[in-house]
């Protein structure tokens, strides 16, 4: 059935230079599939960007930035809302879905310091920036002899506190630095093997209040299959930990052909006590893969590893 278009959509997103650029891309990608359609930005400041002294972990996770721009879908002031996929909450609140997962760019970490070339060049007591419980575990697993600090803002203000000197380096999504035309930044790629991603890292997804058929219908252009499957597997082994950013917790799938790989990780922040699993199965499972390797790292001590996070919460 052709979806029906109306004449006007509102796509709401966070205020940030990337989160405009993800939203002004959903913009552009409709208009080109329904160019008979009105389609507005309206740009929202949420709560996450607002408490900028704290880390994520203590101040309530990452509905912080979503929970404004629900506000304004249940409203009837938006239609959509554009998000990085990391920043949405594995449960989705009552009233709201995901429609689309959009291709995702690269899902690496980015190393990126105007004085070192990477992690391996920086000094003893060389400051390192991170906002991930997931990067500061990784990075003190291998570098214990590097100072980790938060960082905190969005890309422009974290650039600019590492400009300033406040960091020897810091650690960054790729996907954000290229969406934004500065991959000149990137000193160095981390790759899976040595910095494995958050779940969902560098795919954009849009959620739309449930009922919504008429919206969903549009964005079925959009949705990358092998894309979705892929964070599918990754949320749902999230989800099965309690989905939180209070702790330090990777995964990370890939597709070849049929069959869907995926990685994970949970660790203490200090990167003392680490568990890994890693597994194949149907790329046409996802949900099912991430389940099985959720189990798998629960076999190897990360049911006691998260308690330890707790505790030092």
């Amino acid at each position: 059935m052709k979806a029906s278009v109306p004449p006007k959509l509102i796509i709401a997103s966070r205020e940030s230079r990337l989160a405009m650029w993800q939203a002004e891309h959903v913009r552009a990608r409709l208009a080109a599939l329904y160019p008979q359609c009105m389609i507005e930005i309206l740009g929202m400041t949420t709560r996450g960007d607002q408490i900028l002294d704290r880390t994520l972990s203590k101040v309530g996770g990452k509905g912080l930035f979503v929970k404004e721009l629900e506000i304004a879908m249940a409203e009837g002031r938006a239609d959509l809302a554009v998000h990085s996929l990391k920043d949405m909450p594995m449960d989705m609140p009552e009233g709201f879905d995901l429609a689309a997962v959009l291709e995702r760019e690269d899902p690496r970490d980015a190393f990126v310091s105007n004085d070192y070339a990477s992690l391996d060049a920086l000094p003893d007591g060389a400051v390192v920036g991170t906002s991930s419980l997931r990067r500061q575990a990784l990075i003190a697993a291998r570098h214990p002899n590097l100072v980790i600090k938060p960082l905190r803002g969005n890309l422009d203000t974290r650039l600019g506190k590492l400009d300033r000197g406040d960091y020897a380096a810091i650690i960054l999504a790729a996907a954000g630095l290229k969406r934004l035309g500065l991959p000149g930044r990137i000193r160095a790629l981390l790759e899976p093997e040595q910095s494995l991603p958050a779940p969902g890292q560098g795919a954009m997804a849009i959620e739309i209040p449930v009922g919504r058929d008429d919206v969903r219908a549009l964005l079925g252009p959009l949705n990358h299959v092998a894309t979705a499957r892929a964070v599918t597997a990754e949320r749902a082994l999230s989800k099965a930990f309690g989905g939180s950013c209070q702790i330090p917790l990777a995964a990370f799938a890939t597709i070849d052909g049929a069959t869907m790989r995926l990685r994970a990780m949970v660790a203490t922040p200090d990167g003392q006590r680490i568990a890994t699993a890693d597994a194949s199965g149907s790329a046409d499972a996802p949900e099912a893969l991430g389940r099985q390797v959720a189990e798998a790292l629960k076999a190897r001590d990360a049911s006691a590893i998260l308690e330890a996070c707790k505790a030092d919460a």
